[in-house]
């Protein structure tokens, strides 16, 4: 009777009326925390514990709302994967048990402000000039009143003024594939119009709160820099029943929008104007100056209010548990959208294990009124034009109702994205929802790998999806950090369904992946927002061979970026060319393995690039104080303990002469290579392996066109440096004799002395002639332009058919296009153009050998290039880890020792993204401040983290 065993598989049982019930466990209840947060979102409008900066810091209020802690994405020195830092507990804002802290808000600025707030409204702005994690107190809330009236519901920043020259932002995308096969996505770019108001000083932003009282709060900045505060009233509260809940502000047009609602369930709205020059002044209406005295003045317009609940569906859920306000904006089709309001009324209610949850969306357009005059009264007036004119009637504001939008999931979160274009929903259970803010529909829900917007539509999700009670996505939205039931941030980032994407570009999902990641980037090139999560996304792809190439030369498409500077003479283009650098920059992150392993060809090619580039930025700003400042301050000439520039200057001239030296050795060693040498002669393609085995990327540099004008520049900065350096040791030298003839004690200036006569030691012991150097980079950058001038017609001719070849300004173009397309193969891969072969055979042949008379190769084969740090053979990379590891300041480049006194006395800064690291300069000189600002991230375009006394890993 045993021996037919039961089947045990059933996908469902039929009750009784025959319908199949499924046997599946309903999913786990979120229990009181969530109840908890959700009541947290109806009693206090601002009510956010974790905020992500457009910088990269992580805030976050502790669960006691006792502490702020700061963390940051960063890369690990070990191996170079990504993760969350350990947070750092900063000093300057502490809540109390009977104050916690409760809300974060971070500025739009590049370098951002974070506005804390208490339980009862008391406001402290700390800045993040230079460190992620460490922090400059620019407000304290000490004469702050405590009343629980001043609690904030609602806060905005204004966004930063835009330049004069671009009223607009560019928001980029979709990515477009067209229909035959094999050709490249085409990127639809877009122009949202810059709304104001601005504050009215470059790159400073305004704090705006309104409080449950009813009261308007402004924070700015002054033209000296110090905070102050402007208030007025919006609402006169004279019982409990009108008590301010909930808040929000977005900037339209000229004006502020400030949407708030009461506890007697009103929804009003008031239009602001910021008169920051003073009430009626004539500056007004004109650019206020930089160095202008503000006087603002607020006025404000109520423009509509009605009875919400009234009007809604549900009243059972009689309370928002989100705010938000959208400024009006120009839809996709050419029209003008009406600013508008959206409420959330989120609730989850369950009996034992089945939980429901909801949320109704309520919205509402800001749509103008003009009230009509009856025909009668139309009638009466035309009868009495002969005696007055008749006046129109004034314009009005009112809410015009949307059909509402039910989700079965509990909102906790709501964040606007791409300009105002598509508000983000965040739910209890992890998922993220893009709603497009004219329609509501969801976005990116199916793969559509013909038209790609966003990471989701080529089959990426949130990998970890649970409770989550609190959460802020990151500037580029492809990770969030959030909160669950054990009240730890957990980081969550976007990861493929599948797994692997593919191998190229012959891979739909490859394909679109890049799309969308070049879409993602491109945005925080153009905001100078951190795109960190989008690297530690990518890192692992980039152990693909040919992803690396292939994103780089997308983000090169969709940002225009001029890589070819084979026909430039100056080099300032070059160094202003900030996409390029950011470029550079993700090439050498995601070649990083860690800080004892060898980096990829690309990476390490990147590398030595941006630490030339800074080299040259630095030596040029300390040598050109700006005109209106020489008065004030001179970088090479502050004497003493703040001679700081001169020695870091000194530090870099030693590294810029080692580099040199290090690129002729391999060259020469190279040149001495018998199986490269037959490779060069017979089949280059084997050579280019040959280098590609080695990793040496000594050859590329030169031939690349941007790498061999910072070669050029660098050499010439060194040239220049050894003259300061020259002429000081001669005028001090001058000012001892004479002050031995006249016996009158010369000025102290030791140090000083000492950080010149140390440049004017390493210039004197360097390994190259440098003169010698440059004159065959511009031998090499000749012969390279005469290549381009022979081959580019021939293969344009050559690639005709047979048809006339162009002619006249159409050639010119091809001829420029096919040029740039060469510079582009040669900076993101080991390839070399076949028109190089023969300038690359007489460069080893003549031009190398020319250079070897004039150097002693035996001292470059023996000279001691860790400093460097590109030695990334077996037995050098055997070495570093024998030796614990070597770490030199990438300001001063000189050696560090870790832990001891000297890290206690100066702590170090680590950068987020590569190894380097850097003693944490407090400059308290002009010079110094002037010349230090360009150290406020590293070389490889990463930004600092703090470290902790006798920490090494962030």
């Amino acid at each position: 009777m045993l021996d037919t065993a039961m089947p045990v598989g059933l996908g469902g049982v039929d009750d009784l009326f025959g319908d199949e019930v499924p046997l599946s466990l309903p999913p786990k209840t979120q229990g009181r925390y969530l109840h908890q947060r959700l009541d947290e979102l109806r009693n206090r409008g601002c009510c956010q514990t974790v905020a992500w900066s457009r910088a990269g810091t992580i805030a976050s209020i502790t669960s006691d709302g006792l502490g702020l802690e700061l963390r940051m994405l960063r890369a690990h020195p070990s191996n170079g994967t990504w993760g969350l830092s350990e947070p750092t507990t900063t000093d300057l804002v502490k809540g109390t048990v009977a104050n916690p802290l409760v809300h974060l808000e971070w500025s739009p600025t590049t370098a951002p402000d974070l506005a804390v707030f208490d339980s009862v409204g008391r406001a402290s702005i700390i800045n993040f000039p230079v460190s992620l994690n460490s922090p400059y107190a620019n407000r304290k809330w000490d004469a702050d009143a405590v009343d629980d009236m001043n609690a904030v519901v609602g806060c905005h920043w204004l966004p930063v003024a835009p330049v004069p020259q671009k009223p607009f932002n560019v928001l980029y995308g979709p990515a477009v594939k067209p229909s035959k096969p094999n050709s490249l996505y085409q990127y639809e770019n877009s122009f949202v119009h810059a709304m104001g108001p601005h504050h009215p000083h470059t790159a400073k932003s305004a704090l705006f709160c309104v409080t449950m009282g009813g009261l308007l709060k402004m924070y700015w900045s002054q033209n000296n820099g110090k905070m102050e505060e402007t208030t007025m009233e919006l609402e006169s509260i004279c019982s409990s029943d009108e008590l301010v809940t909930h808040a929000s502000l977005a900037t339209d047009k000229k004006y502020l929008i400030i949407v708030l609602t009461t506890a007697t369930k009103k929804l009003k709205v008031i239009k602001l104007e910021i008169q920051w020059a003073g009430p009626g002044a004539v500056q007004e209406k004109t650019q206020l100056s930089q160095t202008a005295r503000l006087n603002p003045s607020l006025v404000e317009d109520h423009l509509a209010s009605i009875d919400w609940l009234q009007m809604v569906d549900e009243p059972s859920l009689p309370e928002f548990t989100s705010l938000q306000a959208l400024a009006s904006i120009v839809d996709n089709a050419g029209k003008a959208g009406p600013a508008l309001i959206i409420g959330a009324r989120a609730r989850s209610s369950g009996v034992g294990g089945f939980e429901m949850t909801q949320t109704i969306i309520d919205r509402w357009e800001c749509v103008e009124h003009k009230p009509s005059v009856q025909t009668a009264f139309e009638q009466i007036g035309s009868r009495r034009n002969s005696v007055s004119t008749v006046q129109e009637l004034p314009v009005s504001m009112r809410l015009k109702r949307l059909d509402p939008v039910t989700i079965n999931k509990t909102v906790i979160g709501m964040q606007v994205s791409q300009f105002g274009k598509v508000l983000v929903l965040i739910m209890s259970d992890g998922s993220v929802e893009h709603r497009d803010r004219f329609t509501f529909e969801e976005l990116y829900t199916t793969m559509d790998e013909s038209r790609i917007m966003n990471l989701k539509q080529a089959g990426w999700t949130f990998s970890e999806e649970g409770p989550c009670y609190q959460a802020a996505l990151s500037p580029t939205q492809c990770s969030m950090i959030q909160t669950g039931d054990d009240g730890k941030l957990k980081w969550s980032k976007l990861t493929h369904a599948q797994g692997d994407i593919g191998e190229s570009n012959n891979d739909s999902i490859y394909g679109a992946s890049v799309a969308a990641l070049t879409i993602a980037a491109a945005g925080c090139v153009y905001t100078s927002s951190s795109c960190d999560d989008v690297l530690a996304i990518a890192h692992p792809l980039a152990e693909k061979k040919r992803f690396t190439q292939d994103w780089i030369q997308e983000l090169i498409r969709i940002l225009k970026i001029q890589v070819d500077y084979s026909q430039e003479i100056h080099h300032e283009s070059l160094m202003r060319n900030t996409a390029l650098y950011t470029c550079m920059s993700i090439m050498s992150s995601l070649g990083y393995r860690g800080e004892n392993a060898a980096r990829s060809f690309q990476s390490k090619f990147a590398n030595i690039c941006l630490n030339v580039r800074i080299i040259v930025i630095t030596t040029t700003l300390a040598s050109n104080t700006p005109l209106q400042a020489r008065d004030k301050m001179s970088p090479l000439d502050e004497p003493g303990k703040f001679s700081q520039v001169v020695e870091a200057l000194a530090g870099e001239l030693k590294w810029s002469l080692d580099l040199l030296a290090w690129i002729l050795d391999c060259l020469f060693e190279l040149m001495s290579n018998d199986k490269f040498m037959d490779s060069l002669n017979n089949k280059f393609s084997s050579a280019l392996e040959y280098l590609a085995e080695r990793n040496d990327v000594a050859l590329h540099l030169l031939l690349s066109s941007g790498t061999r004008s910072f070669l050029s520049a660098l050499c010439r900065r060194i040239a220049h440096l050894d003259g300061i350096s020259g002429r000081a040791v001669d005028f001090y030298r001058q000012q001892a004799a004479e002050a031995e003839q006249s016996g009158v004690a010369r000025l102290p200036s030791g140090q000083l002395q000492q950080a010149y006569q140390r440049m004017q030691q390493v210039t004197s012991a360097g390994l190259v002639p440098v003169a010698a150097f440059e004159k065959m980079l511009n031998t090499l950058g000749h012969d390279i332009k005469q290549a381009y001038a022979v081959y580019l017609p021939a293969m344009l001719k050559q690639n005709s058919g047979g048809h006339p070849p162009p002619q006249g300004k159409q050639i010119d173009m091809l001829i420029k296009q096919s040029q740039s397309q060469m510079e582009v193969i040669m900076l993101l891969s080991r390839a070399v153009p076949p028109a190089f072969v023969p300038l690359v055979k007489k460069f080893f042949g003549e031009d190398l050998r020319g250079m070897r008379t004039q150097t002693d190769p035996a001292q470059l084969f023996f000279a001691d290039f860790a400093a460097l740090g590109v030695q990334d053979d077996k037995s050098s990379l055997a070495a570093r880890v024998a030796r614990g590891g070597a770490y030199y300041d990438v300001f001063k480049r000189v050696e560090l020792r870790p832990g001891g006194s000297a890290q206690a006395l100066k702590p170090w800064r680590r950068c987020v993204r590569c190894p380097a690291v850097m003693e944490d300069v407090s400059p308290n000189r002009p010079g110094v401040t002037y010349v230090v600002a360009q150290q406020r991230k590293c070389s490889c375009g990463g930004s600092w983290g703090l470290l902790a006394k006798d920490k090494l890993v962030l």
